[in-house]
């Protein structure tokens, strides 16, 4: 049987975890979702969010891993044997669903750091983005015409960097690259925040992204907003951080590691956020128009707006590379946390070697890929994205609460969290009595409650229409199907027998 994997040092963990969290809708996602609900206030039912659910649900992970010293489907295997489910769930639709997609679109960020050098997209980056990407009309979602020769090379390459990542192991593969690709990714990140800032109009950018508009705060979506943004950006219910933190020594201290994490992410988002609307403040100046007439959501963001102001930028092509170099940076940092946490649960139920598991998970993942590089691709991804983040994440962050805080009982991460504070006297009391009496309440009550109020609010508004108004067969299909059959053969992957026999 191989030795399972270990992180030779606590910094290396970290900037794992960290790279795994911070992705690619810190960049583009964050800033927007804060300007679309209500701004600087929106900055509140963030943070409590982040205090209530996102490092709640973070040191759940992390001490539930690092306890264990399992994956996720081992881990909960631990809890008892039906809930093993629950973690194959997990990696299931994650490694086989939103890594697909995930590649693709880390994909497309290495073709336009090619195409910043010429500034490809000439006058209408819209209309270049469709001829890229094929897009047809999306009433025509099951005409799928061949793939686009670009985006397939690119993806080839980014699922090769990643099996060469995961191919070496936790210390050699893992860690030596984030050690690289993090100090370059907070380097790129601060250059181009501070070259926005100097910017003309970056003023007016910010005061569109920081404003508050307290009016919102009463307002519902905000807040399911808020607990949204939260949960992705901290690659929560993933099954990636109870892997990473079942690499730990066992005298990690899981309580500051979560508080690291969660702030570094959060920080890390709040301050790239800076750098978007700098941009977005001077091409409104640019071109005469209101801030609000030239934000994009989400995709459009990155590869319509960006490219719009890296026109209009001096040294724009050296802006180009930059940020979309930053984009795949963030990207493979976070893919390949997926493919490990895969990779953990493979090698613990059936004690496979590394090597074998992540090249053939790499060759079956890159062959799935493929679904989202068709002319089509784009509104096959925007339907599965759709429904593995507003439901099958959440439905494994609400489990997973409800198991843990439960059945469970927190009781007993709690003292395992506590062994390793070398905390004494009254800071020993007082950290055991208020703060994890905090975290215990808001695993077993806040947390639950929060996801629970999101995904029923999504279900009402999925049930009154459509979603994207796209055809009831392909929501059904690609969204309601992919959810499904993940948990089809999640029950089954849990129905197999341990090889070396059953975690107890």
């Amino acid at each position: 049987m191989e030795e399972r994997g270990k992180w030779g040092t606590n910094l290396g963990f970290l900037l794992a975890a960290i790279g795994s969290a911070v992705g690619l809708g810190n960049i583009w996602r964050f800033p927007y979702v804060a300007y679309e609900n209500g701004g600087g206030a929106f900055l509140i039912p963030y943070f409590v969010a982040l205090f209530t659910a996102g490092i709640p649900i973070l040191m759940l992970e992390f001490a539930l891993g690092h306890h264990k010293e399992a994956s996720a489907p081992k881990a909960f295997r631990h809890i008892d044997a039906k809930w093993e489910w629950l973690g194959w769930w997990a990696v299931l639709f994650v490694m086989f669903g939103i890594q697909l997609y995930y590649t693709v679109i880390i994909g497309w960020c290495v073709n336009y750091m090619c195409f910043s050098l010429t500034m490809a997209w000439g006058d209408d980056p819209d209309a270049f983005f469709s001829r890229f990407l094929g897009r047809t009309d999306p009433g025509n979602i099951w005409a799928i015409q061949g793939f686009q020769g670009s985006i397939v090379v690119a993806v080839a390459l980014v699922w090769l960097i990643d099996w060469g990542i995961t191919y070496g192991g936790v210390q050699k593969g893992i860690e030596r690259a984030v050690k690289v690709m993090m100090p370059v990714l907070i380097l790129v990140t601060v250059g181009i925040v501070v070259w926005a800032l100097f910017l003309e109009g970056a003023g007016t950018g910010i005061r569109h992204y920081v404003t508050p508009d307290f009016g919102r705060i009463t307002d519902l979506e905000v807040w399911i907003a808020a607990y949204g943004q939260i949960f992705f950006s901290l690659s929560l219910g993933f099954g990636i951080m109870i892997a990473y933190s079942s690499y730990l020594s066992r005298d990690a201290n899981i309580f500051k590691n979560s508080l690291i994490v969660g702030f570094a992410n959060s920080s890390y988002e709040v301050f790239a956020g800076f750098g978007v609307f700098s941009i977005l403040g001077y091409m409104a100046v640019q071109q005469n128009k209101e801030v609000g007439d030239v934000v994009r959501d989400s995709l459009g963001l990155a590869f319509v707006a960006y490219p719009q102001a890296i026109s209009l930028l001096p040294f724009g092509r050296l802006f180009g590379v930059l940020f979309f170099l930053l984009l795949a940076i963030a990207g493979i940092s976070s893919s390949i946390s997926i493919i490990e946490a895969f990779v953990s649960a493979i090698q613990d139920k059936f004690s496979f070697g590394r090597k074998r598991i992540v090249t053939v998970i790499c060759a079956v993942g890159f062959t799935g890929s493929l679904l989202f590089t068709t002319n089509v691709g784009l509104f096959w991804l925007d339907i599965v994205d759709h429904f593995l983040n507003h439901y099958g994440l959440i439905v494994v962050g609400i489990v997973e609460a409800l198991v843990v805080g439960w059945l469970y009982r927190t009781d007993r991460l709690k003292a395992h969290i506590v062994a390793n504070l070398g905390l004494s006297g009254t800071r020993h009391k007082v950290f055991n009595y208020i703060v994890l009496q905090l975290w215990m309440y808001c695993i077993r009550f806040v947390t639950p409650v929060a996801l629970g109020i999101a995904i029923v609010h999504s279900l009402v508004r999925e049930l009154a229409t459509p979603y994207g108004g796209y055809p009831i067969s392909a929501v059904i299909i690609l969204g309601v199907g992919w959810l499904l059959v993940t948990h089809i053969f999640a029950f089954g992957l849990s129905g197999l027998p341990w090889r070396g026999g059953a975690p107890e």
